[in-house]
């Protein structure tokens, strides 16, 4: 039976599936802002609490966010009326917010980029720490540019390859800025690995280790949990879930003159 939670309800449910303790040390995932007795009639889930983001609880009269992204993260100085946390105490919301510790969790962050990718069979990687992160799925053979483009299709986004040139069975995947892991994918025996971000010489250290790297945006290979969230959400309590609007922080550009 669904209940009428309280933000503490709802705190304890997702730490049920995300544990907050499995978190990484410098991470700063759980309750962040708000009162945890307080009875949520609405719940916001969103991948980012900008100030759009409360802005548009505020006006739908969300009384709890959930996101992936903490909306405190570095120990702050100043508490401001233009940043996310003010906005949010000023307005009476509260704030739970799951990142690393749902980065890990089965069903989580990757699982659901394995999803939308169409990488039905993906396993957690076995290893200890942030590793675990980690998603491995064998797949056809393929090469590195029909998996760019299979990639960028499936996320609707454009993407960055460094083809070491070896055909691809195998690949590991990380939402998010998974450039960390590249020797880890590479010593599981993936052929090719799928993450948010990478640095220039983090491609040229999987093109080292004989990896092919895809890098295919942060916003992009981390987003599709907040659909599993809300969905999850929506099983377990009686209160109306909204998926508030966000879009991509970033515009690709191209050179137009090329021919």
């Amino acid at each position: 039976m669904k209940c009428k939670p309280t933000v503490k309800n709802v705190f304890d449910f997702i730490n049920s599936i995300a544990p907050f303790d499995a978190q990484c040390e410098w991470d700063n995932s759980g309750m962040l802002v708000g009162e945890p007795e307080r009875r949520v009639s609405k719940i916001g889930v969103v991948l980012d609490i900008t100030p759009e983001a409360v802005k548009f609880a505020a006006e739908n009269g969300i009384d709890l966010i959930v996101s992936h992204h903490p909306v405190i993260f570095r120990a702050a100085k100043s508490f401001l009326a233009n940043e996310p946390a003010y906005m949010l105490a000023r307005g009476g919301i509260s704030a739970i917010c799951a990142h690393t510790s749902l980065d890990k969790a089965a069903g989580g962050v990757n699982d659901a980029l394995a999803r939308a990718l169409g990488f039905d069979g993906a396993l957690p990687f076995t290893a200890d720490g942030e590793a675990e992160m980690l998603r491995t799925a064998e797949i056809p053979e393929t090469d590195g540019e029909s998996l760019a483009k299979y990639v960028s299709e499936r996320l609707k986004t454009g993407v960055r390859l460094a083809d070491c040139g070896k055909k691809i069975k195998k690949v590991a995947l990380c939402g998010g800025s998974g450039g960390d892991f590249i020797a880890d994918a590479a010593a599981a025996g993936c052929d090719a690995y799928i993450t948010g971000d990478l640095s220039h010489h983090q491609f040229l250290d999987g093109l080292a280790e004989g990896i092919t790297l895809i890098a295919a945006g942060h916003f992009e290979t981390e987003n599709p949990v907040v659909a599993v969230l809300a969905e999850k959400l929506e099983e377990n309590f009686d209160c109306d879930i909204i998926q508030i609007p966000q879009n991509l922080p970033v515009k690709y550009f191209y050179n137009l003159n090329e021919e």
